[in-house]
């Protein structure tokens, strides 16, 4: 049978129709699925090493983590479930702080989330989300998710080195990453050493926000890693603490290869708090009236993160489209086989 790769490009047809067939014979994606295997196998061991539980979460929600208010970068996917609107999940962060109630080293998921923007080279409208919540402040996360991606990177050294050296004509970026500790800088900082270059950022009337050039020249600058902190605090959702000026959020994104590929920070402990930020960003607390009975119930100091699957393999592959590291096609309003 023919191939429908193209011989002198490698490029899949034009036609997704046919796009199921043509992976067959590209071996990027036989390659593909023994790495995501490989992190699937690999964050079990990471966390069970830990003493850190896996979660069996639904994948529909009513407590969506990007409300429609100040700080939401995405999109809720709303569905009707048998007359009921409900979500589908765009990250389970909320319910993994539930889960760490009940769980005292913390827990963990890998589960699919979903976006309602439209995909495009650096974002999926459904993608698999690795997010655990653990115990501690933001630099306690911070050290958690580090040496997680580390993890993972040199356990595709030991594993799969020659196989991603064939496809991405090297290593050395992953071996340049794990031999050089990741940088860290504050959004302020980082205004700073970029010169408020207007490309490197988007100014809105109360915060700023990092544009993927401004990732790029800050992996370019200070990588291969670099752990940038402290956004403006009305510039991420509510659910993120705040420093002791409150005009500082405790997150951490971790810029590399292709820009964020891990978000993190640290959660308010109490009700009290919790109930400012919904006010301080324009979400209605009846939305989240559970997550705030939870804090005031039992409060408990957690932080997260989150790593985009696709995202962290789209840097071990160096490749340029994140679309490419899907094995079955999925974009919002369009129907595609299988």
């Amino acid at each position: 049978m023919t191939s429908l790769v193209n011989s002198s490009t490698g490029l899949l047809p034009a036609d997704t129709s046919q796009r199921y067939l043509a992976i067959l014979d590209d071996p990027m994606y036989a390659c593909l699925v023994r790495l995501q295997d490989l992190v699937s196998y690999e964050t079990a061991r990471f966390w069970r090493a830990r003493e850190v539980r896996a979660l069996h979460l639904p994948v529909t929600t009513g407590s969506i983590s990007s409300p429609m208010g100040l700080g939401s970068d995405s999109l809720p996917v709303q569905v009707d479930m048998f007359g009921v609107p409900t979500y589908l999940a765009d990250s389970m962060q909320f319910m993994l702080e539930y889960g760490c109630r009940l769980a005292p080293n913390g827990c963990y998921y890998l589960m699919p989330s979903f976006r309602g923007e439209k995909a495009d080279s650096t974002h999926l409208s459904q993608f698999f989300h690795s997010e655990a919540e653990i115990p501690g402040t933001l630099d306690d996360v911070i050290s958690v998710a580090d040496s997680y991606v580390r993890y993972l990177a040199a356990a595709v050294l030991e594993h799969l080195s020659g196989e991603v050296a064939e496809l991405a004509g090297e290593v050395a970026h992953i071996e340049s990453f794990l031999a050089t500790p990741t940088a860290r800088m504050t959004f302020d900082e980082a205004v700073d050493v970029l010169d408020a270059n207007t490309a490197c950022f988007e100014v809105h009337d109360q915060w700023r926000t990092i544009t993927r050039l401004g990732e790029s020249k800050l992996i370019e600058g200070y990588g291969p890693g670099v752990w940038l902190s402290h956004f403006d605090q009305l510039s991420v959702p509510f659910y993120q603490a705040v420093d002791e000026t409150g005009t500082k959020a405790l997150n951490a994104d971790l810029l590399l290869g292709p820009g964020e590929v891990v978000g993190c920070g640290e959660r308010h402990t109490s009700a009290e708090n919790v109930r400012a930020a919904l006010c301080g960003h324009g979400v209605a607390e009846e939305d989240y009236q559970w997550y705030v009975d939870m804090k005031d119930h039992r409060a408990l100091h957690t932080s997260g993160f989150g790593m985009g699957v696709e995202r962290f393999l789209m840097w071990v592959l160096k490749r340029s489209d994140i679309r490419d590291l899907q094995l079955v096609e999925r974009y919002n309003g369009e129907i595609t086989v299988p």
